[in-house]
């Protein structure tokens, strides 16, 4: 028996992996975050898993409990997690519990939210001379911070910033973050990246916050900060550049290539003798 991590994506159905899928398809035994995980993506199972459980309303004693009793029978159990299990996915209090019990498990990663909402953006988050550091992080709310990981520490950095989980405290963000980067500073704000009611706005940290107040949203939105999403000044990087070989590509000559020399047509007499 083992239980199964699985990165179930950021609400897509086709954006879960192809092992991801077909884990899921032969674990008899399914525990889903119902309020992050949409019912689609649990299709393929509705008629074939035994037990489907939400665990939106499931402490942790519960899930446990759960995953015993499939231990029990033998069953496989396929938890999934919302976009991938290493972020935020609060996956290691439970690997604790197994580990206590020894049960097995395996850990099957995932596309995280700050994957679609580039994606959604048509964005890349790392450009060169602009930004080559992303920071995933959180707004401070129940969850203590060691003060070198709140946000006017990490923005010394100039990185970009994805900010899952403090979508109602956007205020306190845009307050802490403008005396690093600026009001002028590009934002954007994506809800339910991937979701069929997926939406983005898009400002600076000067108008941000009336922009998603109008949106109304408030709950399932990831915030970025950074000037790598509004700006065409960048330099190309050096994975294509024809003068930076590597293991692959060698690098090629700048030089002109001089033309052939034409074979001499003229006679050549013998020596005299």
């Amino acid at each position: 028996m083992t239980v199964y991590f699985i990165g179930a994506g950021p609400g897509d159905p086709d954006l879960m992996t192809i092992k991801g899928m077909r884990t899921l398809e032969h674990c008899p035994i399914v525990l889903y975050a119902g309020s992050l995980i949409p019912r689609e993506v649990l299709a393929s199972v509705e008629n074939t898993a035994e037990a489907i459980h939400n665990s939106a309303s499931l402490n942790l004693d519960e899930t446990t409990a759960i995953i015993v009793q499939a231990d029990r029978e033998g069953k496989d159990v396929a938890r999934l997690q919302c976009g991938d299990p290493a972020l935020y996915g609060a996956i290691g209090e439970q690997i604790r519990r197994l580990e206590a019990l020894n049960i097995n498990y395996e850990v099957i990663p995932g596309v995280s939210a700050v994957a679609a909402s580039a994606a959604l953006l048509r964005k890349e988050l790392t450009l060169s001379g602009v930004s080559q550091t992303v920071i995933m992080t959180r707004y401070e709310g129940k969850t203590p911070f060691p003060e070198r990981e709140r946000l006017p520490a990490l923005a010394q950095s100039g990185a970009t910033l994805a900010i899952h989980l403090g979508i109602t405290k956007i205020h306190k963000i845009v307050a802490e973050l403008e005396p690093y980067y600026g009001a002028d500073c590009p934002v954007a704000v994506c809800y339910r990246a991937s979701w069929p009611d997926q939406d983005y706005v898009t400002g600076t940290l000067g108008d941000i916050v009336s922009k998603v107040r109008e949106k109304k949203f408030t709950l399932t939105s990831l915030i970025l900060v950074g000037h790598v999403l509004d700006t065409n000044e960048f330099n190309d990087s050096y994975l294509y550049d024809k003068n930076q070989p590597n293991l692959f590509r060698k690098k090629q000559s700048t030089k002109q290539n001089n033309p052939p020399k034409k074979q001499s047509t003229k006679q050549i007499e013998p020596p005299l003798v």
